[in-house]
């Protein structure tokens, strides 16, 4: 007997030891950030360097990031904010980060951490007043075109919407070209193109400058100088017929330029870049990719040290030097890779214009809840306006009871 209780004893106390060093040598790391970005695999080495230099400025502070596929972004995150254990910071979109945020699952950041921001985007991200992301890069698109068919058509690069429905039947009857194809129902489109004649709620949709734009577009439409594939149609097809000289215009990123240059260098060598289109209000658009940090975060403090870090001046710049993108730290945008340009480069000459946009963003667009089925909206109702099915005033009105409700 005293054999057998001398080898459960010595059992137990087996059993205490290696539970008392498991937990002494392999110590539970309490500081280990979870970071999910979208799509961000092809700067691993990028990712990887500046998670790298974060830890050893850092060292109580782990990184473990986790790149997500951009079609399967919304649902996990989705998915993930409504468990426990959530990540501490994802990458999203700002229409995305409005939906969470009305639905309080996002943490309030204190505005104090987005000082080294252009304000404008800082103003862009809030929901009802207050800031539940951080910016990460922008985007904002410049006008590119064809420097041979404006010169067939003897007409000047246009500025505005009203100076493309002027030069347009012109450039048709010259080239047999059409002037753009401006995609107005994809995404926010038409959203944008309203805010630029300051139309951003149900109130100021059902107005008479409301419908002085939906029929510009209409006319535009219905005269055959915009491709009839216009009110289906992507940007991915507009870049398909710019490179095929169908039209003279083409709205996008200079990141664009690329694309064209590669698949289409006869079109390239005789494209140049001009600002973005604008309306009445003379502001530009741009889109964001954002920083958010979910409510059940359990590294909040952390998550916020890291984003900033993602975005000072020295990163910023790394990562605009590798994929165009604009920066949004106001120390960034005043480098000369953002101010100076040859007049050989042309990409350089892009960015330049894209950043310089910046200055003049407001009012801005901001997102609002159920953005997505807005957005829905005002596309049948541009497409139903265009294609006849439907008066342009009563439409409006009807547009304009239904966003509200989407609002209540």
């Amino acid at each position: 007997m005293k054999k057998l209780l001398s080898v459960i004893l010595g059992l137990i106390a087996i059993a205490i030891f290696g539970v008392f060093t498991t937990k002494t040598l392999i110590p539970k790391d309490n500081n280990e950030v979870v970071f999910w970005t979208l799509q961000m695999s092809d700067f691993s080495s990028y990712m990887n360097g500046v998670i790298s230099d974060f830890e050893k400025e850092n060292p109580n502070i782990k990184i473990k990031w986790i790149d997500v596929p951009f079609s399967e972004g919304e649902k996990r995150t989705l998915a993930s904010v409504l468990s426990d254990n959530p990540p501490d910071l994802i990458n999203l979109n700002p229409d995305f980060s409005a939906t969470l945020a009305q639905k309080g699952a996002l943490y309030e950041i204190p505005e104090e951490n987005a000082t080294q921001y252009n304000q404008a985007i800082v103003n862009s991200l809030k929901y009802n007043g207050k800031l539940y992301s951080l910016p990460w890069y922008a985007t904002s698109a410049v006008t590119i075109y064809n420097k041979n068919l404006l010169k067939q058509s003897s007409v000047p690069v246009p500025n505005t919407y009203e100076e493309i429905v002027r030069i347009a039947p012109t450039i048709k009857t010259k080239t047999n070209a059409y002037v753009f194809l401006p995609n107005i129902t994809e995404n926010d489109t038409m959203l944008k193109i309203l805010n630029k004649y300051g139309i951003n709620s149900p109130t100021t949709i059902n107005s008479e400058k409301s419908a002085y734009v939906f029929n510009m577009f209409k006319t535009l439409y219905n005269q055959n100088l915009i491709p009839k594939e216009s009110i289906t149609q992507t940007h991915r097809e507009a870049l398909e017929k710019y490179m095929s000289e169908n039209i003279a215009l083409f709205q996008a990123g200079a990141n664009f330029l690329n694309m064209i240059k590669e698949n289409a260098p006869s079109t390239y060598s005789h494209t140049d870049v001009a600002p973005q289109i604008t309306g009445e209000l003379g502001q530009n658009d741009f889109s964001l990719m954002n920083f958010v940090i979910p409510q059940k975060a359990k590294h909040k403090n952390e998550a916020i040290k890291f984003a900033l870090y993602l975005t000072n001046n020295k990163n910023q710049l790394e990562l605009a030097k590798l994929t165009n993108i604009i920066a949004v730290n106001k120390t960034t945008l005043n480098n000369e890779f953002y101010t100076k340009y040859s007049a050989d480069d042309l990409m350089a000459k892009a960015r330049v214009i894209s950043a310089k946009q910046l200055n003049k963003v407001e009012p801005v667009l901001i997102s609002s809840q159920n953005q997505k089925d807005v957005n829905n909206l005002i596309n049948t109702t541009v497409q139903n306006i265009l294609l006849g099915k439907v008066e342009t005033k009563s439409s409006l009105t009807k547009l304009s009871i239904d966003w509200a409700d989407l609002l209540k």
